[in-house]
């Protein structure tokens, strides 16, 4: 039999009438409830320590963003997705926007599916969590939602990891909460727009917008809306491309979402359910990868080449995470009408199958590059023709163009442009090839002539005895410091000739200092980066070296002048003040013209890639500088000039001021009957010897030739007299073989 345990004395009281009862549960339990309060009390003490040592960053990691590209036209701060040449992103494509930017019916769509109570909570949604547990128990996808808030969701992104772990659970929502205090909603809604990721390497709605169906995010209609939220949870399983049931199913979700929130009508939400997938006509693969896009009206005048150029010197500077993203607002010098100039020039005359190609570069008198024509199909043929090394193809030969260097050197040594000077139709400079005799042809004016007719006539035997007078490394120095940046592998003296190998657009800049009265600006690409929130990064003005005076470089000009009065570039002749020089490699495999007017300098080559290809005939016509390319330069200079007013190169001070070249022939020539510029002499006809008669355009380049052939006129003297202190070091150097 059961007997009832007898109940402890302190669990009983007397009562004031003298009766023993029972005393509460609370009190029978007290020491429970005691010790509960307790670890509560503990509990919420540990929780707020831990809410203390939880930090909120200050500013928010940078996140990548997509690079733009702009041309001349567009102004400082003002360069963006509209106005771009080209944008620049890698696996994240990303482009932030104002909240403002956004239509209600994006931000009502995300809202709807991702966080009802957004407006309301404090950071955190209880009501929300459990709502999300019930419909996950129930099954009800029709308005499934997650129980993390939008304000939970921006602060995983941007400041903690994806691990599924207590503590970054914790820290997740007392952050949020604290983002909550710190900031408006309608900030952390932005930023949280702005970082969710929806696929197709796609960060934010601005991407979104464009990766999936080519717009502006303000141009978003309710279909659009709706599938860009149904892709925030888990993109990659809803690709319209290659699930696009899924990716109705998640639009339909979101749309029913929003329908129960009032935030569109029945009719409405129909309506757009029964929008077919078409984006872009038709949906299509992604492919994660560091990309370039070229507007089509930047392809269609061949601007890849510069947008390619210019990208790979901001990848020297910043590297590739900057710029494919960094978000830069990137200015450039090219000005989209000249580029289309450049090509049409171009491509008027070198249309047909089988030409040789061309390259042009043009430069203004800022040193900024506002055309530049690398090839004429990126899509077939990326190597860029207009800037050698630089742009994966190899330098070319400079031709008669080089001899501008030496003239100017001459300048700078104190020479008179007036000076005489030999220059036989064939002339036999004893060692100078190697120790071997260097044997070269092509002279005019009958022998005798001054710098500056040989300069029209572009003679090689008097040239060739410049280059060893000044001495080939003085030539040399002047080219790199009047801009030429190649580098040649020895001071040989066939170089005068165009022996070493150069860029067009080294061609290019080194002819614009003479255009700039002596003064060398460094060439640019680019003027101005921005970063993404239009801060200036940097800014790149002009470079400028002097490297000739005013009167040296004036008479350089003039003496190039003559090559377009009455020399072998009469072709180039546009009817304003030009200047310029032809250049003609051996067997006619380069051809070049180089000049420029007072605020415009422009270099042009042709030739075939493959690089030992003769141009024998085209269009029944030598290829040489004083043909095809003077007259596609003409007509460059025609189309990028019409517009600009005249302007005129300012007079040499005094033509024959300086040192005469030769003093002996400068006191005992007396021009024969009928000789001076008008006239040329014979010359040899290339590196084989043999005598001929020098055709009035551009003499062909020789480098050497066998020593038993004779030249048809008196041998330039070995050790011609040179007044003290002028002369060069009158070292020989061997031609490149």
């Amino acid at each position: 039999m059961l007997r009832n345990r007898p109940i402890p004395a302190h669990n009983l009281k007397t009562t004031r009438s003298g009766e023993v009862r029972r005393r509460n549960i609370f009190w029978r339990w007290r020491r429970l409830f005691y010790l509960a309060t307790l670890m509560a009390i503990v509990a919420v003490t540990g929780a707020g320590f831990v809410v203390s040592r939880v930090e909120l960053p200050t500013e928010p990691p940078v996140e990548a963003q997509t690079t733009f590209i702009c041309t001349s036209e567009v102004l400082p701060g003002q360069c963006d997705e509209d106005n771009a040449a080209a944008t620049l992103h890698g696996e994240e494509d990303r482009v932030n926007v104002r909240l403002e930017q956004m239509p209600d019916v994006l931000i009502d769509a995300v809202v709807a599916a991702e966080d009802r109570d957004f407006f309301e909570h404090g950071g955190v949604d209880p009501l929300g969590i459990a709502r999300a547990a019930y419909t996950d128990i129930m099954g009800n996808s029709a308005s499934r939602q997650g129980g993390s808030t939008i304000t939970q969701q921006y602060v995983k992104n941007v400041y903690l990891t994806d691990e599924r772990t207590l503590t970054r659970k914790i820290r997740e929502a007392v952050m949020a909460i604290k983002l909550e205090q710190e900031i408006s909603k309608e900030q952390i809604l932005e930023n949280y727009l702005n970082t969710i990721y929806f696929g197709r390497g796609a960060y934010g709605v601005q991407a979104a917008s464009q990766v999936y169906f080519n717009k502006d995010v303000g141009d978003l209609v309710l279909a659009d809306a709706a599938l860009l939220a149904g892709l925030i949870r888990s993109p990659h399983r809803a690709e319209p491309y290659t699930d696009p049931e899924e990716a109705k199913r998640r639009r339909r979700t979101v749309l029913d979402a929003m329908l129960e929130e009032d935030k569109i009508t029945r009719d409405e939400r129909d309506e757009a359910d029964a929008v077919e997938m078409n984006l872009f006509g038709g949906v299509i693969p992604y492919e994660a990868s560091n990309s370039v896009e070229v507007d089509p009206l930047v392809s269609q005048v061949q601007g890849d080449y510069f947008i390619e150029y210019v990208r790979a010197q901001l990848a020297e500077r910043y590297g590739d995470d900057t710029v494919f993203g960094g978000g830069l607002r990137v200015y450039t010098t090219l000005d989209r009408t000249m580029q289309g100039h450049a090509l049409t020039a171009v491509t008027e005359t070198l249309n047909q199958p089988g030409d040789p190609v061309g390259s042009l570069v043009a430069i203004d008198d800022a040193g900024q590059v506002r055309a530049m024509v690398g090839g004429t199909d990126f899509a077939t043929q990326k190597v860029n023709l207009a800037v050698g090394t630089e742009g994966g193809g190899s330098g070319r030969q400079a031709g008669s163009t080089f001899k501008a260097f030496a003239l100017a050197e001459a300048m700078r040594q104190g020479y008179s442009v007036e000076s005489l000077i030999h220059s036989p139709s064939s002339a036999v400079f004893p060692g100078a090839n190697g120790g071997a005799d260097w044997l070269v042809g092509g002279g005019c004016c009958g022998g005798v002539t001054t710098l500056t007719e040989a300069t029209a006539r572009s003679a090689n035997t008097a040239y060739a005895e410049m280059m060893i007078e000044l001495g080939p490394q003085a030539v040399i120095d002047m080219a790199h410091d009047l801009g030429v940046t190649a580098e040649f592998p020895e001071p040989f003296p066939s170089l005068v000739l165009g022996a070493g190998d150069v860029s067009v657009l080294d061609m290019a800049a080194s002819y614009s200092t003479f255009a700039n009265q002596g003064t060398r600006i460094d060439p640019r690409v680019i003027t101005r980066v921005e970063d993404a929130q239009g801060n200036v990064i940097e800014e790149f003005g002009a470079q400028r070296t002097q490297v000739l005076d005013v009167d040296q470089a004036s008479r350089v000009t003039h003496a190039l002048q003559q090559v377009i009065d009455h020399g072998t570039g009469e072709d180039a002749d546009f009817g304003r003040p030009a200047a310029g020089k032809t250049g003609t490699t051996q067997d006619n495999r380069d051809a070049w013209f180089v000049g420029y007017t007072p605020t415009l300098t422009a270099a042009f080559w042709m030739g075939y890639p493959e690089g030992n290809r003769p141009m024998e005939q085209l269009r029944g016509e030598t290829v040489s500088g004083s043909t095809f390319p003077a007259r596609i330069w003409r007509r460059f200079m025609e189309l990028a000039t019409a517009d600009t007013p005249v302007a005129e190169f300012p007079e040499p001070a005094d033509l024959e001021f300086g040192w005469p070249w030769d003093v002996e022939l400068q006191e005992s020539y007396v021009p024969a009957s009928g000789s001076g510029s008008g006239s040329t002499g014979g010359g040899t006809g290339g590196t084989g010897g043999g005598t001929g008669t020098v055709p009035s355009t551009e003499p062909e380049v020789t480098d050497t030739a066998p020593a038993e052939v004779e030249p048809t006129e008196p041998v330039v003297p070995t050790d011609p007299v040179v007044p003290e202190g002028a002369g060069g070091d009158g070292d020989l150097a061997a031609p490149d073989g």
